[in-house]
């Protein structure tokens, strides 16, 4: 069935799409890529490479932070006259820490469906492999470029007793590590980097370790940083739990 029969308005389809193996990408996000009348994309030749791989034709409009604004009347008018438009990005997840969040909230003030995929992200994989509690986290995306703004950002996280996830590049990673010891203080970490590709990676340690690392190795790839949250603050020992009883 096709979904923009429930109303005479098209769908947003928030479409992952793999970061590394193309065996990630899902049956569902092909069909629906196959029943949108245009692609939003970041880059038109990244996701044109895509969609020859898996055999699809469709019309690319570029959609990234710079344009955003401008290409929002067009996408409007589209999803207006009844037809769907898929939003992907070069790699992962739409709006996790990639754009989509500006056409979601035009869509939901025009009364248009949202239909957000599940499947492809590096979040849950660096999370699930780090040997990191993954009961609770804090995901932080990117940390400012400059080293002040990065401390003072890192600063606010110091309390937070949920593991912490940062995405993070080659050239910057050695200096993230750096700031992160300095405010943090050593904790357990794990740099995971080129997942689902094939050199797939999860170097763990101590953050002071993972610098050392970093410095030798001079590592390649998109990475995700993950670090342990701060230590569970222990409950007062003179804080009283509820009424005493007459008898004590």
């Amino acid at each position: 069935m096709n979904m923009s029969e429930i109303n005479d308005k098209g769908i947003v389809y928030l479409i992952p799409t793999p970061i590394g193996n193309m065996g990630d990408m899902t049956q569902r996000a092909l069909e629906c890529l196959e029943n949108s009348e245009l692609i939003a994309c970041e880059d038109t030749r990244v996701s044109g490479r895509l969609l020859a791989h898996f055999g699809l034709k469709k019309k690319l409009l570029s959609y990234h932070d710079f344009n955003e604004m401008q290409r929002l009347p067009r996408l409007l008018e589209i999803l207006n006259a009844g037809s769907n438009i898929a939003v992907i990005t070069d790699a992962g997840s739409p709006g996790l820490s990639d754009p989509a969040y500006r056409i979601i909230r035009a869509a939901i003030e025009n009364d248009i469906k949202i239909s957000p995929l599940p499947g492809a992200n590096a979040l849950v994989p660096a999370i699930s492999g780090s040997g990191l509690p993954m009961d609770r986290f804090f995901f932080e995306g990117f940390l400012p470029n400059k080293s002040g703004s990065r401390k003072n950002r890192l600063k606010k996280l110091i309390e937070l007793e949920h593991t912490l996830v940062f995405y993070e590049s080659p050239h910057r990673i050695e200096k993230t590590l750096a700031d992160t010891l300095e405010i943090l203080g050593d904790r357990r970490a794990c740099i995971a980097r080129e997942i689902s590709k094939i050199y797939e990676e999860f170097i763990r340690g101590t953050i002071s370790e993972l610098i050392d690392i970093a410095q030798k190795r001079k590592l390649k790839g998109e990475m995700a940083l993950v670090v342990e949250g701060a230590p569970a603050k222990k409950a007062s020992k003179n804080k009283s739990y509820g009424k005493k009883r007459d008898d004590e």
